[in-house]
């Protein structure tokens, strides 16, 4: 089976729903309908910004996909300040980041609590993008495959093969985020390939072929046609990147 590209724009705590709405409509007019037939193309706003988003989506028949940035694993009740995966999925998002480093460093996510969120956007009909990646440290350790793969383990643990090939797996080396460094396309695609391979030791060869794993970390204009030529790499999670339409639209249209 050959592996769509995916290329998501995770804009993080910034713009409020009126900017949202200028920058969904802005990146439209920049990608071409057979942009679309190559690329899954995704963005994921705040949550205050789903809603308006959505709504322009869906009114302009738009064939970006919407995701969200969190989520918790429990389908309601008392937990101030969370978003349930059923509200997501009635605002029609397609996936939800999980694991992301910023969230697991900042607000001490766990890879237990990553493996609950994963079990929960599923359930939900929606897809996971599972962030994974070493620190500076454990790089310079020579840690990354030890790291990288509890983490995979982790995070897929309980699930069968059918289930793990929905979720997409985002190396993202949390030395590289937000930093202006980028792994250099031949470590990133070495990191990548070597997620596949456990990927197939645990779930099967055939599985391991379909899953799709993107590289995040400082992604740009000027790196991701390189990260994109490598056989295991299938796409990018994007931050800084992504909240100028222009700059995202050329990330996504990396091939030109």
């Amino acid at each position: 089976m050959s592996r769509k590209s995916f290329i998501c724009g995770n804009w993080k705590m910034n713009a409020t729903h009126l900017d949202a709405i200028q920058m969904v409509q802005k990146l439209s007019y920049r990608l071409e309908l057979s942009d679309y037939e190559r690329v899954d193309v995704v963005v994921a706003p705040p949550f205050t910004s789903l809603r308006s988003v959505q709504t322009v989506i869906e009114a302009d028949h738009l064939a970006i996909q919407l995701a969200a940035q969190n989520v918790h694993w429990e389908d309601s009740g008392a937990f101030t300040g969370e978003v349930a995966p059923a509200m997501l999925g009635k605002l029609g998002v397609d996936s939800v980041i999980v694991g992301h480093s910023e969230r697991r460093e900042l607000f001490g996510e766990t890879d237990e609590n990553v493996n609950r969120k994963v079990k929960a956007v599923l359930a939900a009909g929606m897809t996971p993008i599972m962030c994974l990646g070493e620190t500076l440290n454990e790089r310079e350790a020579e840690e990354t495959e030890s790291k990288v793969a509890g983490q995979l383990s982790a995070g897929l643990k309980g699930l069968s093969p059918e289930e793990a090939v929905q979720v997409i797996i985002a190396y993202e080396p949390i030395w590289a985020i937000g930093t202006g460094r980028t792994a250099e396309p031949d470590d990133a695609g070495a990191v990548c390939e070597f997620l596949r391979r456990r990927f197939g030791d645990e779930f099967g060869g055939s599985f391991a072929e379909d899953v799709r794993i993107i590289y995040g970390g400082s992604v740009n204009p000027g790196n991701i046609a390189a990260l994109m030529a490598k056989t295991h790499i299938d796409g990018g999670l994007v931050g800084g990147a992504s909240l100028d339409p222009d700059t995202f639209a050329s990330i996504v249209r990396y091939w030109i």
